[in-house]
């Protein structure tokens, strides 16, 4: 179903990938919309328990788009550095396939607990409160993983 990777000398392995997911700060959401264009979004997310979970509004692209087919791709980049004397690039990305749901109750607030974990950790009470307060008007999308591919160049 999913190709294998053109050049496997730069694969790293399952493991190294998740490390990256863990890691990574941000990630690259692609999804593809009733008009058949693709739609790459940049969000903040989470890697939990086997799964990359997000937030965002109750509505927009792409969530019409996770409706219309929930299919989608998620690239991580990790670090990058240029190496200008062989025309070429130190780096390490992930790119996860899988399928985009909505969560619910526990779940969701576990994920929303993890968000506030990872991104403002020093704040947990304040975050705590915050999620509480809000009703959590806010939707929490995980995407569960079908394939992973990770890849680093030296």
């Amino acid at each position: 179903m999913f190709k294998e990777m053109r050049r496997k000398d730069r694969s790293i392995d399952d493991e190294q990938a998740i490390e990256l997911l863990r890691k990574g700060q941000y990630g690259v959401l692609s999804t593809v919309g009733e008009n058949g264009y693709a739609y790459g979004v940049p969000l903040n997310y989470i890697y939990h328990e086997g799964n990359i979970y997000f937030h965002c509004a109750a509505e927009g692209s792409k969530l019409d788009n996770i409706v219309y087919n929930n299919k989608v791709s998620f690239c991580v980049v990790g670090n990058t550095e240029p190496i200008p004397d062989k025309f070429s690039y130190r780096y390490e990305s992930v790119i996860v396939f899988g399928r985009a749901v909505e969560v619910y109750d526990k779940e969701k607030e576990d994920a929303l607990v993890a968000l506030i974990q990872k991104y403002s950790g020093e704040f947990m009470e304040k975050g705590m409160e915050y999620i509480r307060k809000s009703d959590i008007k806010a939707k929490v999308i995980k995407i569960n993983i079908d394939h992973l591919t990770g890849k680093a160049g030296k």
